[in-house]
């Protein structure tokens, strides 16, 4: 039976999250289980116009009360603020053939220029007739060839169960007219573990600066406008759970 969202807490405040960034936090219960997203963006002092790099970092985590195993993460969506923009002007690009049945590491070294992000999953595997056992994966973030003019990325994780296989996820950055926001983006997760892992972890941090022109610019930047960045995104699992909501880092203006 489809299941509906039943409690969503918005927790304000930094909550022990990095000293030099702000955050907002939200916790949610569906049924048993409970769902805890945090994201920040470093730093907090930002031009008032034009834009300043930044380090947007965001984690996502996932478990049941009573131990069971969570439902499937299947997509998420989320609408970054207008305020920010990104830049791949003259950064190197790695595409899906250079990664494709590629480790960790040889991804990394294959493509190292192309690097925008890294991060951890984690996820819950239960094989029938086996116990339960947590899985993990470095993820890696790499700046892809535009997709009919729009920037893009590919995301890149390694598992070994039941196999060994790399997993890639291609991921485009739209724009998007009128209101708060200005860039939506919809990732589609594979299956795990051949299907029977659901994930529990989703850290990120995405962020990455260069010298142009004998400028430090970054592949994400900000200004700060109205005293807060806004991030709206939804998670949408496999059973029909699902979870909106919407988490704003304050900023100040760097005078």
């Amino acid at each position: 039976m489809r299941r509906t969202l039943l409690k969503a807490v918005a927790v304000a405040g930094l909550a022990g999250l990095l000293a030099c960034a702000s955050a907002y936090a939200l916790k949610a219960e569906i049924e048993n289980m409970v769902v805890s997203v945090t994201a920040s963006i470093s730093p907090p002092l930002l031009p008032a116009r034009g834009n300043g790099p930044v380090e947007i970092e965001s984690v996502t985590r996932i478990k049941t009360s009573d131990g069971s195993q969570p439902p499937v993460l299947s997509k998420l969506v989320f609408a970054f603020d207008k305020h920010g923009t990104i830049d791949t002007t003259g950064l190197p690009v790695c595409t899906k053939a250079k990664l494709a049945e590629t480790t960790t590491a040889v991804a990394r070294k294959r493509c190292s220029g192309a690097i925008v992000g890294t991060g951890l999953g984690k996820a819950d595997v239960r094989f029938p007739g086996r116990p339960a056992r947590t899985v993990s994966s470095p993820l890696t973030f790499f700046n892809a060839p535009p997709d009919r003019g729009r920037p893009s990325l590919i995301a890149h994780a390694y598992e070994n169960v039941p196999v060994p296989k790399a997993l890639l996820v291609p991921l485009t950055i739209e724009r998007v007219q009128g209101g708060r926001y200005g860039f939506r983006v919809e990732i589609r997760l594979p299956d795990i573990a051949a299907g029977y892992g659901a994930a529990t972890l989703a850290q990120a941090t995405l962020g990455k600066t260069w010298k142009r022109g004998g400028k430090t610019v970054g592949y994400t930047s900000a200004h700060c406008d109205s005293g807060r960045l806004q991030v709206q995104g939804t998670l949408s699992f496999a059973d029909g759970s699902f979870l909106p909501g919407t988490l704003t880092s304050p900023c100040r203006v760097d005078d």
